[in-house]
């Protein structure tokens, strides 16, 4: 999608991730996790599974799927969820918790300028970032690109500036969101063509040919696609780890809009009105719903 593009041809720029939906081998273990790590509270029971959020806003949606096996490393499917924290010592708070819960499931942090981040994995497996947004007006373009890194991030130089008493008693009372979703994927460019070309976000980053970032709205990214466990993988088999990401819009006509361009490439979809489910080509499935 290039600077050219009609803004028929690009998502709305105040579309917002909504929940991550995963297929569990153990629903005991996985809902403790989501519960006692990460503060996350029953929001419903329904679809045969929970959702589990903050502050009544649904964030995962765990559903039970005996019998599948665990992905293997090098299969597309989710690299992370990404949990977006309101401040710095909420994001701390979480931090604390998910480290004292088992700390073996920490697996990295990292000052990306326009962010501040800390990874996870769950039980089975599903990473995990935990993070907090710098102020918009800090972060830096070059054109259409966004500026990042990763930058060392001591995650106990974090806490000891952050965590508050406030913060780890009134963890599940701070609000907290989806804010982006990774992907494994097979290979960039066919990412590229999917997402950017045909779904119509915009790309905002690259990695050397190994990953890609886009967003609508100019937002850091809503998702990322990367191929550094991944390359070559083709489409994904029924397995535990991703179900479904929903991506929310604003009104029923941008699920339209972008209907047309689905049926436009070729690409099948269930259309109801309201909301849209399709496959990215490595079988990834995705619903849009207007919010």
């Amino acid at each position: 999608m290039t600077a050219a593009a009609s803004s028929s041809d690009l998502l709305p720029a105040d579309l917002t991730m909504g929940t991550v939906m995963l297929k569990v081998g153990d629903m005991k273990v996985m809902t403790d996790y989501y519960q006692r790590a990460l503060g996350l509270e029953v929001v419903a029971e329904q679809d045969g599974g929970l959702y589990l959020g903050r502050l009544q806003k649904p964030l995962v949606h765990l559903a039970p799927a005996p019998g599948l096996n665990l992905p293997g490393r090098g299969e597309a499917g989710l690299f992370h969820t990404a949990l977006l924290f309101e401040d710095q010592s909420a994001l701390a708070a979480t931090v604390a918790s998910a480290a004292r819960f088992e700390p073996r499931y920490f697996t990295g942090s990292a000052d990306h300028l326009v962010s501040e981040a800390f990874y996870f994995n769950d039980p089975e497996g599903n990473g995990i970032e935990l993070y907090w947004d710098r102020p918009r007006s800090n972060w830096s373009w070059n054109g259409t690109d966004v500026v990042m890194d990763s930058l060392a991030l001591p995650p106990q130089r974090y806490l000891d500036t952050h965590l508050t008493e406030e913060s780890v008693a009134g963890q599940q009372a701070t609000g907290a969101g989806v804010g982006h979703v990774h992907l494994q994927v097979g290979d960039v460019q066919s990412a590229h063509d999917f997402y950017v070309g045909v779904l119509g976000f915009e790309k905002t980053a690259g990695w050397h040919g190994q990953a890609l970032f886009v967003s609508a709205g100019r937002y850091h990214h809503h998702m990322a696609m990367n191929v550094w466990n991944s390359r070559g993988a083709g489409p994904r088999k029924d397995t535990l780890g991703l179900g479904e990401v929903l991506i929310q819009v604003p009104a029923g006509d941008d699920v339209g809009s972008l209907a047309d361009r689905l049926k436009a490439a070729g690409i099948a979809a269930h259309h109801t009105g309201a909301e849209l489910r399709f496959e990215d080509p490595w079988k990834n499935s995705i619903r849009v719903a207007a919010a």
